[in-house]
């Protein structure tokens, strides 16, 4: 008989050890007919660890997931949360805020002209 597969075991494992804050991690799995999708939460300030420079860490814990997944018949994925009140989100509302008023100041003559 095999063992039945700990994928979601096996992400809190990883990422526990890797955060300042383990007791903020939550993982959550669920199974539909596409595979199995892990949404991980971890505190804003955890971020950072998890996916490392240029999404070196968060790439290789998909990788080390999908091995885990293919050995079961599996197709895991995983979903990082953005956490409320982190830089990064903080950063795209103020990015879609200047937008939405650049935007709005704009005339319909000056878009034309852009587009030309």
């Amino acid at each position: 008989m095999t063992e039945p597969v700990k994928d979601a075991e096996f992400l809190e494992y990883i990422v526990k050890n890797v955060v300042d804050n383990p007791d903020a991690v939550k993982v959550n799995r669920e199974v539909d007919e596409r595979g199995v999708l892990i949404v991980l939460d971890v505190a804003p300030e955890d971020m950072g660890m998890i996916i490392g420079r240029q999404g070196s860490t968060a790439k290789a814990i998909r990788t080390l997931l999908r091995v885990i997944g293919a050995r079961a018949n599996a197709r895991v994925n995983l979903k990082i949360n953005e956490p409320e009140g982190s830089e990064r989100a903080k950063r795209q509302e103020e990015r879609s805020e200047s937008n939405n008023e650049e935007g709005a100041e704009k005339s319909i003559d000056d878009i034309v002209n852009d587009i030309e």
